[in-house]
């Protein structure tokens, strides 16, 4: 059974001035002689990743708009310079220094003009923003930080100081192992003070998370809500002109209309193809298909605030029914693998001797009636769009509920969208949420305290609303030292705790997909998330006849 919810519209009709110009049947036949097309499923709520919990705008806008102070290699999974050009962790972690990188330029948009380069200035205003709550800019568009704020970013970082043009110094409250690694993320883009200035002489503040300015290497030219994203190539980026001048995010459609598109080369990049449609794309020779193992878990959130879920019996008893193995075949088809834990297997910290729950539907029958679990009904919340770590959310959703009616629990779906799946859960009013998390952090905290730490639950990230204080202390004393043998033995205990108490129940581990056409070439699929599109190019070969 499936209840339907009204849609949420997410964005204002203001989020662009640009956004009305290009028609959007013109897009297709323009773009084909001076860029490509990327086509995802996804929504938009804000260009600005810092102010985001996951999704289109930090899996794939972020590389294209925005850098960092350093960056993940896809490849050796080690820090690298970005924004930074070298960095030193002082007071055994408790202070990090940063050299930035000169000659940065910011874009140049319709909206702003840039006078200058970018400087130190820019990334203390961009991290002030989050942690200081005293801030004129802490609160514009909403105070929530997700990402950082289920780190308690604000309380552990206490200064960013500027010590000259281009020499930043982070002042920590404590050590912390994993500082550098949130700041490779997506979240921790940099943005504009120059411009931010600018907006509030004008009395548009809101106008710096809608229309976004940031060094990356295209900058957004139009946004048709539900259609299309336009971006535009940044002629001054830092690394070299990017090699096409425009790319077009498609948001049009899903599914299947995503694969005719890339069929009919309406698309020229599918993102997360779903794993049924990889014999289609594999014997197509006009096409090609990149496979990568993915930071990222697909997971089954229990609300632990509510009864009878808040007992760990019922949760383990309720575990029990759910049959893995049909997940992996009728939903992945061989794209994943069956999740021990919350840490992907391609974590430093993941646990080798972490057992996959034991599939066992008449142990879970005896162990629901000796708990007095009758006539059961669960809301399972699931988002609609495919996700980096589930294609089919959906269909997953329809198999867990033949798997717990099997064991006398009946489940009614309820498919919601984007964000405002958050905001309903976070009402507290769901049982059960089909959920995931992807990052680009090898670092084994960017898993645990977004997802599971009590802060989490107010930053609207931790979907299980379980606060355990033996395990935020765990969690803690893994980031007080520098000594990787000593964070695995923390996290070792982490996992013991979660294996015990079960607040969510991982489902998957997820390789990263992506289909395009025979011509486009440079892509780089990125185990953290999509790269940047500067190096991509489209070269004139051939094509084999289907």
């Amino acid at each position: 059974m499936r209840v339907m919810l009204p849609f949420l519209l997410l964005l204002a009709s203001s989020f662009s001035a640009a956004a009305a110009d290009a028609p959007p049947a013109r897009k297709t036949a323009d773009i084909r002689q001076s860029g490509f097309v990327y086509c995802v499923n996804g929504q938009i709520n804000t260009f600005n990743p810092q102010k985001a919990s996951g999704g289109l705008v930090v899996d794939t806008l972020a590389a294209q708009l925005y850098d960092r102070l350093l960056d993940v290699d896809p490849y050796t999974y080690r820090l690298v310079p970005e924004l930074a050009e070298r960095w030193e962790v002082l007071d055994n972690g408790a202070t990090y220094r940063f050299h930035l990188r000169r000659d940065v330029a910011f874009q140049t948009t319709p909206w702003f003009t840039p006078g200058r380069l970018l400087n130190a200035d820019d990334v203390v205003f961009s991290f002030n923003r989050i942690i200081n709550r005293n801030s004129p800019w802490h609160d514009v568009n909403g105070d929530s930080f997700p990402y950082f704020d289920s780190l308690q970013f604000g309380d552990t970082v206490q200064s960013v100081t500027k010590i000259d043009n281009h020499t930043v110094e982070f002042r920590l409250s404590r050590p912390d192992a994993s500082f550098l690694w949130h700041l490779a993320t997506h979240y921790a883009s940099v943005l504009s003070e120059e411009y931010a200035r600018q907006l509030a002489s004008a009395g548009h503040q809101e106008q710096l998370d809608r229309q976004p300015v940031g060094t990356g290497p295209f900058q957004l030219s139009d946004f048709h809500t539900g259609q299309y994203i336009r971006l535009a190539r940044h002629p001054g980026y830092w690394r070299g002109v990017p090699l096409m001048p425009q790319v077009v995010v498609d948001l049009g459609s899903g599914g299947t209309g995503r694969l005719s598109k890339l069929l009919t080369g309406e698309c020229d990049v599918l993102a997360w193809p779903a794993a049924s449609q990889l014999t289609i794309l594999r014997d197509d020779p006009r096409l090609r298909l990149s496979l990568r193992p993915g930071m990222n878990i697909a997971y089954l959130a229990f609300n632990t605030n509510k009864p009878p879920l808040d007992n760990p019996a019922v949760r383990h008893a309720l575990a029990l029914s759910i049959n893995n193995q049909r997940l992996m075949q009728s939903i992945y088809y061989g794209t994943a693998e069956t999740a021990a834990s919350i840490l992907p297997r391609a974590s430093w910290a993941y646990d080798g001797e972490a057992q996959v729950t034991e599939y066992n539907p008449q142990k879970s029958r005896e162990q629901l009636q000796a708990l007095g679990i009758k006539n059961l009904t669960l809301q399972l919340w699931v988002p609609t769009s495919s996700q980096a770590w589930n294609p089919s959310p959906l269909k997953t959703a329809e198999l867990l509920q033949a798997d717990l009616a099997q064991v006398g629990v009946r489940v009614v779906i309820v498919p919601v969208e984007g964000r405002f799946q958050e905001a309903r859960l976070m009402e507290m009013n769901h049982d059960l949420t089909l959920a995931g998390w992807a990052t680009d952090s090898n670092d084994p905290d960017s898993f645990f305290r977004p997802l599971l730490s009590c802060a989490a639950i107010n930053s609207q990230t931790n979907y299980a609303h379980w606060c355990n204080s033996e395990f935020d202390n765990v969690l803690q004393k893994a980031l007080l030292s520098q000594q990787l043998a000593s964070r695995i033995d923390a996290y070792d205990q982490a996992q013991t705790i979660l294996a015990r108490e079960l607040p969510v129940l991982p489902l998957a581990s997820s390789l990263r997909l992506l289909a395009y056409r025979y011509d486009i070439k440079g892509l780089v699929l990125s185990p953290f998330g999509n790269a940047s599109f500067a190096g991509v190019e489209r070269v004139m070969e051939k094509a084999k006849k289907p």
